[in-house]
């Protein structure tokens, strides 16, 4: 790290901890003694207000909190933070309604010119594809803003076959495969829940907010609140190791990959109105994989298969 970049973040370090020792910078910063002293000189020839503390329990301590400089990235910062802005391309909805177009803009005009043609000179070289997210998402920041602040909603979804009022808890937001996905708590079915976001029609606010039988606020993993009903129907496929690649790819939380003596099984549960999704699901593994069972799904994955070749 070059000491210019090192003050920098030296600089933001002690203003926040305001009381700290040659040990801290040294360990924070991974130098040695010789240069931690060396950098705290430079600190006060900028004017960085240092009081020091002598003694066995001495230290430096910073007289005020300081007003900081604007923050500077190094150049591999500055390409790196451009390139995780090109997935808000594939998005027609996001979070507070970001655009893309504005913030590449923005971002462009606070870079130097040099960067700013390292840059371009990058984008002429790498190509980046994303999954298009293509269906309008109204209630994106309401959801997200749910989960943050864990409020609990009413919402109307909509399926192929019905529309149904559900009670949730949001519990936090994800992208796959062109959707956005709401992890949430069912608050009358008191279990997890995976609703597609585009899928939700209406919103509101709970008034009063219900209490729950599970503390939204110490979740650590959302995934380990999810069960499968008691209709559920277990399923069971041999698979290969392009198949596990491809699994990992595209995983739910019903689903996952065991290991018996030396073969490798995906397994998992679906509920009863998920045939047509399992069925066109277990259909693009292709070849890598082989459905041990249930009968009945091995049966219309037959009829899958069938009804493709009859269009070819």
């Amino acid at each position: 790290m070059k000491k210019s970049e090192r003050l920098n973040q030296m600089l933001r370090f002690i203003n926040k901890k305001e009381i700290f020792t040659l040990k801290d910078l040294m360990t924070e910063f991974h130098i040695s003694k010789r240069t931690a002293l060396r950098d705290i000189d430079s600190l006060e020839e900028i004017g960085v207000p240092l009081y020091v503390d002598y003694g066995r329990y001495g230290g430096y301590r910073l007289i005020k909190t300081m007003t900081l400089p604007p923050i500077s990235f190094t150049s591999q910062e500055v390409f790196a933070l451009y390139f995780a802005m090109q997935a808000l391309q594939s998005f027609t909805s996001s979070p507070f309604r970001i655009s893309f177009e504005s913030i590449n803009e923005k971002f462009l005009d606070g870079v130097s010119p040099k960067q700013r043609e390292q840059i371009q000179s990058f984008k002429d070289r790498v190509s980046i594809y994303h999954a298009e997210h293509t269906l309008e998402t109204v209630f994106l920041e309401d959801l997200l803003l749910a989960a943050v602040q864990t409020k609990s909603l009413l919402i109307s979804y909509t399926t192929a076959k019905q529309t149904t009022n559900r009670r949730i808890q949001p519990i936090s937001i994800s992208a796959m495969r062109g959707y956005w996905y709401c992890q949430a708590y069912d608050i009358d079915k008191e279990a997890y829940r995976v609703f597609r976001c585009d899928r939700i029609t209406s919103l509101e606010v709970l008034e009063p907010q219900p209490a729950l039988s599970v503390n939204m606020v110490n979740i650590q993993n959302a995934l380990s609140l999810w069960k499968p009903t008691e209709q559920a129907i277990p399923f069971k496929c041999s698979i290969n190791s392009l198949g596990i690649e491809r699994f990992k790819q595209h995983q739910f939380p019903s689903m996952n990959i065991q290991t018996e003596d030396e073969d490798t099984f995906l397994t998992g549960t679906f509920e009863p109105t998920e045939y047509n999704f399992m069925v066109s699901y277990l259909a693009s593994f292709g070849k890598t994989i082989q459905l041990i069972e249930p009968l009945s799904l091995r049966e219309q994955l037959k009829e899958y298969y069938i009804d493709l070749l009859n269009h070819v």
